[in-house]
């Protein structure tokens, strides 16, 4: 993986602002970052540690809940372009998880203890940045980002239902489970990444054969789970579904979806029946997420049904997993390209309240919302970033996609606007990628924003 460039600290001799930014997770992070570093003062207020939530640990800034992922590096793949597209205009989040990398694959996964610890030194250190400690009840005055996440207060919900006029701002989601290493049975396990990518020990793999697939399979279908409100129950994100929820559409599912075999060979060269893998939590090894085992399950069921799987018969967890309330917007009906509420355009949502779904694409909106707010306070009218980047594409998903029925997405090509020429198919996502660069330098050289140069861009002038 390249190491990128890194986010530096620019302290610009013009100061203006304050801007108040609500959270700070990834997105308020990156969005305060980006503000301080263009001369603009911020107030940052962070909950934690005045009100505690389900799913964070510690009161560190940015902290990964549900994964440890930012999804795929491969140049061409749509995830990969975002972050390239983030690091050039400096990304605080991209950097940190360049430096806190563990070894996964084809994907950027990270150490979310050292991730944690590099944002907040950074954010917190900032000498344009003033990190409060509270509970925000109410909406700022003033210029405001409210990028509280997925775990908004319910009474900062409320606030923002009024600007709204919505009845709903929620969904549930749920997380994976977190094994220690040392309590598993290493001999009924192997190591392999799918399809041999990777360094081969980026990922642990318990194969499970077609007996013990489907005596998992009605375990999950057996277990107890905690309770939801009749009017809860439709609002899980499809992308994101607890394997009880997958295991209830039918009995090969689970086989067909986390626990797909394809890519990996047991030592005599065969294909498990089924298989659970396990990424890696820490550069030390010990802590490996369960992936795409997001449950529901009440935590004694969870023990009982996850000591099926081959080598967890003593599986010790480090933490269980749980659902949550995520909380978005219907943004199609209420955000511009810009982030801002058409009723309250001084106030801006980033993160996944905006509807987005994912770390690296809540990360994202803030670095995009600060890069407007920049504009404007300076005196410059922005236009927003073209929908063939990675980042107008997921404006262009919040902004114009069908009202009815909107629903969190990542980011994908999907979102982009089709091509204008005929490529083959093999090419598709390569053209994607050089059609993204190409217009976002055009729009940064109009807006006179000098981007970051990638390796990969080196390379090819020097070759040139």
């Amino acid at each position: 993986m390249s190491a990128g460039p890194r986010a530096r600290l620019i302290i610009p001799d013009r100061v203006i602002g304050p801007i108040t930014i609500v959270g700070g997770g990834l997105a308020g992070s990156e969005c305060a970052f980006q503000l301080a570093n263009r001369g603009i003062r911020v107030e940052l207020s962070e909950l934690l540690p005045v009100r505690s939530t389900p799913g964070h640990q510690t009161v560190r800034l940015a902290e990964f809940v549900c994964s440890n992922s930012l999804r795929s590096d491969d140049p061409f793949h749509a995830a990969a372009l975002l972050k390239r597209e983030m690091e050039r205009f400096g990304s605080l989040v991209i950097a940190a998880a360049r430096e806190a990398a563990v070894p996964a694959g084809g994907a950027l996964a990270v150490d979310r203890d050292r991730f944690a610890d590099r944002i907040t030194e950074a954010v917190s250190s900032h000498p344009l940045i003033q990190l409060r400690r509270r509970e925000e009840e109410r909406i700022p005055e003033g210029e405001v980002v409210l990028a509280s996440g997925p775990l908004t207060s319910d009474t900062l919900a409320a606030e923002l239902l009024k600007l709204l006029d919505d009845e709903s701002l929620y969904f549930y989601d749920s997380i994976a489970p977190i094994v220690d290493i040392e309590s598993l049975d290493m001999e009924r396990l192997f190591w392999a990444s799918r399809y041999d990518k990777g360094s081969g020990d980026d990922y642990l793999n318990a194969p499970m054969t077609g007996e013990e697939y489907l005596a998992f399979h009605q375990a999950v279908l057996d277990a107890e789970l905690a309770p939801l409100h009749d009017f809860e129950k439709d609002l899980f994100f499809e992308g994101c579904l607890p394997i009880e929820e997958l295991a209830k559409r039918g009995v090969d599912t689970l086989r067909f979806g986390p626990m797909k075999p394809v890519g990996l060979r047991l030592a005599d060269g065969t294909r498990p029946y089924a298989v659970v893998q396990l990424r890696r939590e820490s550069l030390a090894r010990e802590h490996f997420n369960l992936v795409g085992f997001q449950t529901r399950m009440k935590w004694p069921e969870q023990k009982r049904v996850l000591a099926l799987i081959p080598g967890f018969q003593n599986a010790e967890f480090v933490r269980l997993g749980q659902v949550h309330r995520n909380t978005f917007v219907n943004a199609p009906r209420h955000l511009d390209p810009f982030y801002r509420i058409h009723t309250t355009p001084r106030v801006r949502l980033a993160g996944q309240i905006t509807g987005v779904e994912g770390y690296l694409e809540s990360a994202a909106t803030g670095l995009a919302i600060a890069i407007y707010l920049a504009l404007q306070l300076q005196g410059t009218e922005p236009e927003p970033l073209p929908s063939t980047t990675a980042f107008g594409a997921l404006a262009r998903h919040l902004t114009e996609s069908d009202p009815k029925g909107f629903q969190p997405a990542n980011i994908n090509y999907g979102l982009f606007p089709e091509l204008t020429r005929r490529v083959p198919k093999r090419q598709r996502r390569q053209a994607f990628a050089e059609r993204a660069r190409e217009d976002l330098d055009q729009w940064a050289s109009r807006h006179a924003i000098e981007l970051n140069e990638l390796p990969e861009q080196a390379i090819a002038r020097g070759a040139s």
